[in-house]
């Protein structure tokens, strides 16, 4: 799901274009780098498995959006620290984007099954005060 790749990705040391806010809370997406990194724009993805089935930030971002996750104004980058020490915190690769859900927690990979896709039937459930919820990957159980 949407959300478990998420995770696998913010919590990677391979990953620099999507890292955790200071306090583990909500996630920053450098988006060049993101583009670059992860939606192979501008580079020849031979080989390799695509991780999102596209290539435009628009359709990432409408993701994050349906999963309910919510845009931050970006705070300067010096009162980030970010998931793993960087010694260079400029991101000049493009705009830096902050998104939160209340169950996306560092270290708190039992709240994923909270994250639900915001369908009809689902929105509906929630209107009526239903909890809306979804099994963990097995390697996370």
């Amino acid at each position: 799901t949407f959300p478990m790749k998420l995770w696998l990705l913010v919590n990677s040391p391979c990953v620099h274009s999507v890292r955790w806010d200071a306090r583990g809370e909500g996630l920053f997406i450098d988006q060049g780098l993101f583009e670059q990194e992860l939606l192979g724009v501008g580079l020849s993805a031979a080989g390799e498995e695509e991780l999102f089935k596209t290539k435009n930030f628009g359709s990432i971002v409408r993701q994050l959006n349906l999963y309910g996750f919510h845009k931050l104004t970006v705070s300067p980058p010096s009162s980030t620290i970010g998931s793993r020490p960087r010694g260079d915190t400029s991101y000049a690769d493009g705009p830096l984007h902050h998104f939160w859900n209340p169950h996306f927690r560092y270290g708190r990979p039992d709240l994923l099954v909270k994250i639900k896709r915001l369908t009809k039937a689902n929105k509906e459930k929630l209107d009526a005060g239903l909890e809306v919820t979804s099994r963990l990957p097995d390697d996370l159980q």
